[in-house]
């Protein structure tokens, strides 16, 4: 199976390689082209070209005749008639020219003849720079050259080394600059002499250089090996540098430096035998080594560089101090929170890995420490007594030993008012550069002996805030760039501290390093209305949305539905944002309120839109002012007796049936039974009409059958009626001269002027339907025995012993007694006769006016 596979390919190339040669064979088969003096030819020479057809390889007879097209990269430089065509050519640019020849019948269709190529090239230049190096003892030796100019033309290139008895070794290769001989030059004549020759052929000439030399001149020695560091005591003073080289070498060179640093420090040797000890490198730092090495001090070849080797210094005590930095807090009238920053050491300073931090906490009286504590952070905080001084010490400690400690006492920084700075202000510098400014503070300025710039980016509603950052300004500089920790579109506060000795004053601004328009406005949580004005309470903006430092909010409204423009109001930034109030709302309108936030660079879109509606406030002023303007008229008015008297006589009109105090039952009272009966003619003095009600408590009602059916109510009127004449009884009953020796004035002295109640348990009359007031036909009635008894009246109980109405008697001062007002806010039905109660009539339903009696 495997034998017919290889025949099968074995056939398979064969069929291909004679398509390709019948293919080459095929392409010049009806001519040729011939070029003169050659295919290739110098720049600027003339050559002449010709084509011709081979027998029978022309056109048909019934076809037309030949013609023969000469192209030169497409473009017809030679049209003729016939079987040969033959031109000259001449200014051929550098490089290769294709010439093609094509016959054509008369049909329009050319067929390809065939074609030719020629290059226009230059005479090789001499080599430069014939170098020839042996690497190492063993190695052997190769040469360089410049080959010059490009000649365009296939150029052979041939080494040739002739050294001592006649000696040569050659080798060529083509287009190129380098070439390995392939043998090796012992060091036991070091000083013989050898020759070197590099030549360079083409078809248009040559040229060639030389280059003599010695063994020591062209042997360079392989780079050294196996590099080692090693230190004495783990001490960095005593490092010592090792590596391994080959016999012959005399000399080396070493360079070294730190990782970081892009500058080498240089080191030569002489007879170094493998060994250097250094003696200026800094503890815990990570240095890289390379070595050369060379044969002889004015010949030779330094070697290539060793391989790298990267180590790390051994750990040294810690030098220099700490820079620290505080911030002091009250929290009430007996503690205070401070709170250390301290600056990590650089790497020359720190010698080490610092493992720690130690924080000392002394009292500045007695200098003895209250407190020890270890911390691997940058930073610490503490609550301490107001009521004493204090002081701190801070150190950082490694592997080998502590940093000297850096002592502060804990002070107020902005305590003293003469060292405040004056004008701090704060600008842009770039992207992540923020520039402070401030004066000096006025006449305390030579006390100044140093400036702090203190800055923390401001996060509010943030829990744990971003750790302060400082730099110190001698006290001759009034201002600072700062750049570390600053990003754009931040805002950060910056306060400025003088200091000297132990006191400080301070001022502060705030500042970014690039700002734009806010993303959003702040958000309004409360609205509260208090004495007709509202506090509005707002969140503060994230610190990612602020997009820089807000100078301004401003606080817009305008009535709901309303297309007007709403009014605002500008309120400066501070922080923590509190209520502003607005007095210039409408009570009893909603409004919609909302917030914008002020940048440098522009407002915010609006915060969300919040309704509110103002109730109001009472404004007691309106009131008062009135009130008592009304009060003063009244106690007027009053004062003139008749019109209070008129007064009187209208509000006893006008008030209701409900208005009366209610009748207590006289059958359940012991005096009712046990008061003799009497039969009198009397009439009642003013003073005891005008009696006040008893404010006894009534028990249970006591029911009365009534057979009056048709008694209409009256209100009666001020003027007393008079009594039935004087021996006319009621059923035989006669009065006795007691009766009529106490007989009362004249009818006009009972009136309505003292606006009193006539006690029903003295006096109950009763009238006809047509009495009027004053009428002498409608007298009070002395009831006899079966009547309910009062003090000095009866309560009706058999219609026979009222009046009778038939006759009525017309009282001569009628037409001049006023006339009676009927006037009442409440319906007609608050008056209905007794007749509509049925029946039966309880005293619970009798009611008394100001002056009269109301049932």
């Amino acid at each position: 199976m495997a034998h017919t596979m290889r025949v099968c390919y074995l056939a398979l190339v064969f069929i291909i390689m004679s398509l390709l040669v019948k293919g080459k064979i095929d392409v010049c088969k009806r001519g040729d082209v011939t070029v003169k003096p050659s295919y290739e030819i110098s720049l600027g020479s003339a050559v002449n070209i010709s084509c011709s057809l081979k027998p029978k390889q022309g056109c048909s007879p019934h076809s037309g005749t030949n013609k023969l097209i000469l192209y030169q990269r497409n473009r017809t430089i030679k049209l003729q008639d016939g079987d040969s065509l033959s031109t000259q050519v001449s200014g051929l640019p550098l490089g290769t020219t294709l010439f093609l020849c094509k016959l054509t019948c008369g049909g329009g269709v050319e067929i390809r003849i065939c074609g030719a190529e020629i290059s226009v090239g230059v005479v090789p230049e001499q080599p430069q720079n014939l170098s020839c190096i042996q690497k190492g003892e063993r190695g052997t030796v190769a040469c360089t050259w410049d080959r010059g100019r490009d000649t365009h033309l296939y150029t052979t290139y041939i080494l040739q080394l002739n050294g001592p008895n006649n000696s040569t070794w050659q080798k060529q290769c083509n287009h190129c600059h380098h070439l390995d001989l392939g043998i090796n030059l012992t060091p036991e004549s070091p000083e013989s002499s050898y020759v070197a020759m590099v030549t360079a052929v083409n078809n248009l000439g040559s040229a060639s250089f030389t280059f003599p030399f010695t063994f020591m001149d062209i042997v360079m020695p392989l780079p050294p090996w196996d590099i080692k560091i090693k230190f004495g005591n783990a001490s960095v003073s005593r490092c010592s540098l090792q590596w391994r080289d080959e016999d012959k070498v005399l000399l080396n060179r070493l360079r070294y430096r730190p990782r970081n640093s892009r500058s080498w420090n240089m080191v030569n040797t002489t007879n170094a035998k493998g060994r250097h000890d250094f003696l200026d490198l800094k503890p815990f730092t990570e240095y890289e080594f390379q070595i050369s090495s060379k044969l002889h001090p004015n010949k030779s070849i330094w070697s290539d560089w060793s391989e790298a080797l990267r180590i790390q210094t051994p750990e040294e005590e810690p030098t220099g101090t700490l820079d620290v930095w505080y911030m002091k807090q009250n929290i009430d009238y007996n503690r205070q929170q401070i709170s250390l920053y301290w600056k990590n050491l650089s790497v020359s300073e720190a010698r080490g890995k610092i493992l720690h931090y130690q924080v000392t906490l002394l009292e500045v009286a007695g200098g003895k420490a209250t407190l020890q504590n270890i911390t691997e952070y940058t930073s610490w905080t503490w609550v301490i007594p107001r009521t004493k001084k204090w002081a701190v010490a801070v150190s950082a400690v490694n592997s080998k030993g502590s940093s000297w400690p850096t002592r502060i006492n804990i002070t107020d920084l902005c305590e003293a008012e003469l060292l405040v700075p004056g004008q701090v202000s704060a600008h842009s510098e770039g992207m992540d550069n923020i520039m402070v400014t401030w004066e000096s503070p006025g006449k305390a300025a030579p006390a100044v002996q140093q400036y702090v710039v203190e800055w923390r980016a401001l996060h509010p509603g943030v829990v744990m805030q971003p750790p302060v950052n400082w730099l110190r300004s001698p006290p001759d500089n009034m201002s600072a760039l700062i750049s570390e920790n600053i990003k754009p579109y931040i805002c950060y506060e910056i306060r400025v501290h003088a200091l000297s000795g132990g006191q400080g004053g301070c001022d502060s601004t705030r500042g970014n390093s690039k700002h734009k328009a806010p993303l959003s406005g702040p958000y309004i949580n409360a609205i509260t209305e208090e004495n007709g004005s509202i506090f509005i309470s707002w969140d503060e903006i994230p610190a990612q949305e602020q997009m820089g430092c807000i100078l301004h909010y401003r606080i817009y409204w305008k009535e709901r539905d309303s297309n007007s423009q709403p009014q605002l109001c500008e309120i400066p930034y501070k922080f923590p944002p509190n209520s502003h109030p607005i007095d210039s709302l409408q009570p009893r309108v909603t409004y919609v309120l909302w917030m914008t936030a002020l940048t440098a660079d522009g407002e915010s879109a609006p915060g969300k839109k919040r309704e509110f509606y103002l109730q109001g406030k009472v404004n007691w002023s309106t009131f008062v002012a009135p009130s008592i303007c009304i009060g003063i008229i009244m106690v007027g008015i009053f004062s003139v007796h008749y019109t209070r008297q008129k007064v009187f006589v209208l509000l006893s009109a006008l008030r209701p049936q409900w208005c009366s105090r209610q009748i207590p039952d006289p059958a359940n009272s012991s005096w009712a039974t046990t008061y003799p009966i009497m039969e009198e003619k009397t009439q009642l003095h003013v003073d005891r009409i005008l009696t006040d009600w008893p404010t006894s408590e009534e028990p249970e009602p006591l029911v009365i059958s009534e057979v009056l059916h048709q008694v209409a109510p009256v209100v009666r009127h001020p003027l007393r009626p008079k009594w039935p004449e004087k021996g006319r009884g009621v059923q035989g009953h006669h009065p006795s001269e007691e009766d009529s020796a106490s007989s009362p004035p004249h009818p006009r002295a009972l009136t309505a002027e003292k606006g009193q109640l006539v006690d029903l348990y003295k006096v109950l009359g009763s009238r006809g339907p047509h009495s009027r007031p004053g009428n002498p036909a409608s007298p009070l009635m002395v009831l006899p025995v079966d009547y309910l008894p009062t003090h000095e009246g009866y309560l009706p109980s058999n219609i026979d012993y009222l009046p009778s109405r038939e006759a009525p008697i017309t009282d001569p001062l009628e037409e001049l007694e006023p006339q009676h007002i009927s006037l009442s806010i409440f319906p007609p039905s608050s008056l209905h006769p007794l007749t509509s109660c049925g029946e039966r009539l309880t005293l619970d339903r009798l009611k008394m006016g100001c002056s009269s009696l109301m049932l």
